[in-house]
This record gives C-alpha cells, structure tokens and sequence, in this order.
C-alpha cells in the first residue's frame, strides 16, 4: 500500500525560542512506502506548566521539552469542555460538546452511540477502517475505550485510593489530596501504562499501528513517589501563581455559581493553612512524574523499528486553577482552566517549532487523518493544523469554542476572550494586556463591535 504524502524538511536550525518567526517552509512531494503510524499520548489535568510554554519557572519537564523541539508546540491551544469525559468525547469524535448534547461526564459506550447517533467513527475507528491496528492502554475517554473497539487493549487503572481520612484535604466529592506516596513508581498505574505501551513499541506489527496511551496524573489525587517530590525546589523558594483577592468583583453572579465548587480547597483556605506551596509543589512533581513516564514511552519509539514512520501527537484534556482566581480546581470558561499544551512531531515534519495561533483540540482528529493520507472525514468541526505544520506564521482565523454545562460557552482569538454564561451574563478580557484575564471588559465604553464579532462564534 503507498500513500502519497506531503513530507516537510526538517528545521534542525531553528531554536525554538526564535522559530515562531521562521519564514514559510519548503515543502518537498515524495511517495512512502506505507502510512505511518501515530503513537497517540493523553495527559490528565495537565495545564500550561511546561518549560516549554514558560508555564511556570520551577517545572522540570525534560521529555516534553524533548519532544517539543523535535516537532511543533501549539502554544496557544484550547480545549472544548473543560472537564475529562466532555473533553475527549469531543476529541474522539470530532465534534463540539455542545453538537452532541454533553454537559457531564458519560460513560465511553455513550460516547460511541451519540458518535453513530452524528454519522462520525470515532477518530480510533477512521484509521481501523483504513486498515491500522488500534492498541490502547490506559484513559483515552473518560474511563479507557468502548469496549470492542480496539484491536488490543491495556486497560485502565484507577487514580489511586481516594483519601478516606485524607492527608491533608478530606471531601466526599472529590479526590483531591496530596502526599508524597507510594514508595515507588513500580506501584503505580502510569508506570503500567507506560510498560504496556513499551512493550507494543518492541513487538512485530504486519500493519500500520495507531497506539494510545493515556497518563492520569497530574489528576488528583496529587500522589507520586517521594523522588519526585524531592527533585523540586524546597517550598519556600517555589514560584507561586498570581492571586488577586477581589479578582472575582467584576464577575457576574451566575459566573460566580459555576465556578463555585465547595468541595475543592479555596486560595485563602490554602494561604491560612500554609498549604498553597505544598499543593504546588505537589503538582510540580506529578508533572516531572508524568513527563520521566512518556519519556520512558518516547525512548522506546526511539529504540524501536518504527522511529522513522511515527507519528507522535501529545495533549491533555483541559487545564487546571492552582490557586489562580482563589481556586485549586478545573470547570471554569478562564484561562488557566481551557488552555492546554499539544505538540505534534515525526519523520520529516518540522522540528523545534511554535505556533501562537490560536488553536483547539477539536483539531486533533482531523489533523491526525491528514498527516497519515487518510480521508478527511466531513462530519468533524475542528480543522487539520497541517497548514502551521508548514507554516507557524500562517494566517489561521478559526477561534477556539470551550462549552461547559448547559449553554455556558467561550470563544477564544489571538486577542480577546468572550465568555457568555446560560442567563446571559457575560465577560470579556483582552488577552494580550491582561493574560490574567482580571479585568472584565463588559460594560466598558469601545467593546460592543468587538464582542459583537466574537459573538458570531457562538454555538447556535
């Protein structure tokens, strides 16, 4: 089987502090023997905390990092609900929350009858149709895969113990905690994660192969070994994230009431109990736990036949609060709760690249048909990114669409993010003077013609 593909040269000059501005990229017509494959690698809860994307000055991160200079990091990318079952529904099947009627969590198999109820495969059933063998281990929708649908599966562990009677936070209505524990990575489910998917990596395949491989943390509850833990700066040198106390004065009520959550620990319940560094600390080493696992799961793909056919595409779900807006916590239409990181890399596709425009996760499906010469499939919303493959400075004017609950939705420019909530309300932030998003624009004198034009993006 030979698929023609358009394969680009590799920028092996450019730094990636300097590539964002590299001219458009010669683009050479050759013919591959066979599609390549696409190891496919979800992240839980992981926010914009990589080196990187300048996330935060105290992560270490060296195997994303690794990744990202061999590919393209979309620097400005946004997810479609801002919370795990919503989100990868959408990922998976190629279509906005708010088309398929998604306002929480649904199991997997739900999933699959709303894809069929919209006359779309799943993005894993695209390329079995066109003759890959699927793998899969751990959570890629919210639980792991519907069931029958893979050709191999892993399975899926769960989070961890939920903390009964807590180490340092105790609720019934989440598992959110954070301890150095347990002794070593041997004991957890990301490490299995990653040894499944290693050992795919090692095995014969007589077809192209998709393979994913989904990592829970930084999902709470924030336990990973005590190394991790050790190898981030001591609490009282760690960088904490802007808080302002009165950040939520120029909020509408009813934003106020989704946003709201009580059983997650507050900003001023974290500063009175002396506990804000502890959590950020204990996120920081969830990530480098997570990173040193895709990087075990990356070495392997290195070692392995398929280096030079692979295609590697890297997300998370949605984004996270650590303290920000007085919250430890995801479910919010801001910033710090939609923005997420996703780099895309492979043989002869550009390396040590960023693009800053705006892009979704709705993106994924369609982007990852392209690259492998698969047909397009009509029925997906997003947009294959292929052109900021070829070109970071391409001009890309498809905003980023994040729905939440019933009608509560945000539309995402290069510029400006415009939320309106189900009653109406709405908020608006000029995203390059205030990145904090801490200034509600609505109301001010100059703003209806530009809130009229993102309006227009709205879910109708």
């Amino acid at each position: 089987m030979k698929l023609p593909l358009r394969l680009l040269l590799p920028l092996s000059l450019l730094i990636l502090a300097g590539c964002s501005q590299a001219e458009p990229i010669e683009v050479a017509e050759e013919i591959v023997s066979s599609p390549p494959n696409v190891l496919f690698i979800a992240i839980d809860d992981l926010n914009d905390w990589l080196s990187v994307m300048d996330g935060h000055p105290d992560v270490k991160t060296p195997n994303i990092d690794r990744l990202a200079r061999r590919g393209t990091l979309f620097a400005d990318t946004h997810c479609q609900f801002p919370l795990c079952g919503p989100s990868r529904a959408s990922i998976m099947t190629g279509l906005l929350p708010s088309t398929m009627g998604i306002t929480d969590h649904l199991t997997d198999e739900e999933v699959q009858r709303l894809a069929k109820k919209h006359g779309t495969p799943m993005l894993h059933e695209s390329f079995a149709q066109a003759g890959y063998k699927t793998m899969a281990v751990g959570k890629i929708f919210h639980t792991h895969v519907p069931e029958g649908t893979i050709d191999m599966s892993g399975g899926r562990e769960p989070f961890g113990p939920k903390p009964k009677p807590g180490y340092n936070w105790v609720s019934d209505e989440t598992s959110t905690d954070w301890q150095a524990w347990p002794a070593t990575d041997e004991e957890t489910a990301d490490y299995r994660t990653a040894q499944w998917a290693i050992e795919r990596l090692g095995e014969d395949h007589d077809s192209p192969f998709l393979l994913m491989a989904g990592f829970l943390r930084p999902h709470v509850p924030w336990f990973v070994p005590p190394r991790w833990f050790e190898m981030q700066n001591p609490t009282d040198e760690l960088t904490m994230p802007e808080y302002d106390p009165n950040d939520w004065d120029d909020i509408p009520e009813y934003a106020k009431s989704v946003a709201w959550e009580p059983q997650y620990p507050t900003t001023d319940w974290a500063i009175e109990e002396d506990q804000w560094a502890n959590i950020v600390q204990a996120y920081l080493a969830c990530i480098s736990f997570v990173d040193h696992q895709v990087g075990t799961v990356l070495d392997a793909l290195e070692a392995s036949p398929y280096a030079d056919n692979t295609i590697i595409l890297l997300w998370s779900d949605h984004g996270y609060h650590l303290g920000e807006k007085g919250i430890f916590k995801k479910v919010t239409l801001w910033d710090r709760s939609t923005k997420v990181p996703m780099i895309v890399a492979g043989p002869g596709l550009p390396e040590g690249q960023v693009t800053h425009r705006v892009t979704q996760l709705l993106d994924v499906y369609p982007t990852l048909l392209d690259l492998c010469g698969l047909p397009a499939n009509p029925v997906n919303e997003g947009h294959s990114l292929r052109p900021l493959i070829e070109n970071p400075q391409t001009p890309w004017d498809h905003p980023a669409i994040t729905n939440l609950r019933a009608a509560n939705h945000s539309v995402v420019t290069s510029a400006y993010r415009y939320i309106q909530y189900a009653d109406g309300s709405e908020e608006l932030y000029d995203r390059q003077k205030d990145p904090a998003e801490s200034t509600n624009l609505i109301g001010r004198p100059g703003v209806v013609a530009t809130k009229s034009a993102l309006m227009q993006h709205l879910p109708k």
